[in-house]
């Protein structure tokens, strides 16, 4: 191996650690918000005893019935799956060709996630997540209706928000210069990357609501209402209005801001570490 391309395998490991890292991190703290944002899109209306009325009322609902441990139903698949996605956005084309890869990756591990955030009973209640994925294997099979369901809406939604994200961000940046002081820099950084990232969350979300329906429980035990991305999205819009299509936003746009600095943090300071110790 030259030493050009052990340069260049070295600098990818240590992106891959730092960004693997990084979303380990973002994923802990933030992983509460992801669960309210699936809980409010696989409701459907508001109609009943059971629905979350608002945010405020998800999250005292979830404390009450299921405990602190509530809302971390679901973290296993997504730490799991941190490390190949950041491994993905590095060795792929930024905006959607690494949005499409990653989403190809995610998406059985997103399968899980969102059959077990959408339980309510007890966190302690809750089978593992390798025996739930076993059982969907088991019952399913591996394809679009087992545990890869739902992979074009995941598609849609990865695609679109990296490219939206990634195109927005580094031509906004570009155009905003860099500011010597690091704190300022550091707060530029993030008000880039949170405008970015709220914009394409507005357009992308109708992906990640008809996922959340395609993965989650159907309204009818037995019956497949939700199979495809564009006739979830159809259905949705036809019987619930246009605003259904937005369920889960606020919690969504909420992870951005904190989770975007939690992540650029360390991200930076693993970095700097790893090419200053390996």
């Amino acid at each position: 191996m030259t030493v050009k391309n052990q340069s260049l395998l070295r600098e990818a490991s240590h992106q891959t650690v730092a960004g693997g890292s990084a979303g380990l991190v973002e994923i802990c703290l933030m992983h509460p918000l992801d669960v309210v944002k699936t809980r409010f899109q696989i409701q459907r209306g508001k109609g009943d005893a059971t629905s979350y009325k608002s945010l405020g009322h998800c999250f005292k609902t979830m404390f009450r019935q299921e405990g602190i441990l509530g809302f971390y139903k679901g973290i296993l698949p997504p730490i799991l799956a941190e490390t190949p996605k950041r491994a993905v956005k590095i060795f792929t084309i930024a905006g959607l060709g690494s949005g499409l890869t990653e989403a190809i990756v995610v998406n059985p591990f997103e399968v899980v996630k969102v059959s077990l955030q959408a339980q309510r009973n007890t966190f302690l209640q809750q089978p593992s997540t390798f025996a739930y994925a076993r059982e969907i294997i088991r019952s399913q099979g591996f394809g679009l209706r087992g545990l890869n369901k739902g992979l074009t809406a995941t598609l849609g939604r990865h695609g679109v928000f990296n490219m939206i994200y990634f195109g927005f961000y580094f031509n906004v940046k570009n155009i905003i210069p860099v500011n010597e002081d690091p704190a300022m820099e550091f707060l530029r950084k993030l008000g880039i990357g949170l405008l970015s990232g709220t914009i394409a969350s507005c357009v992308n979300i109708p992906f990640d609501v008809a996922k959340s329906r395609i993965q989650g429980p159907q309204p009818t035990p037995g019956v497949i209402k939700y199979r495809t991305c564009f006739n979830s999205i159809k259905a949705i819009y036809r019987e619930e209005g246009f605003l259904a299509l937005y369920k889960g936003l606020v919690p969504k746009i909420m992870r951005l801001g904190p989770g975007g600095a939690v992540m650029l943090l360390v991200y930076e300071y693993s970095f700097a570490w790893l090419q200053e110790n390996f």
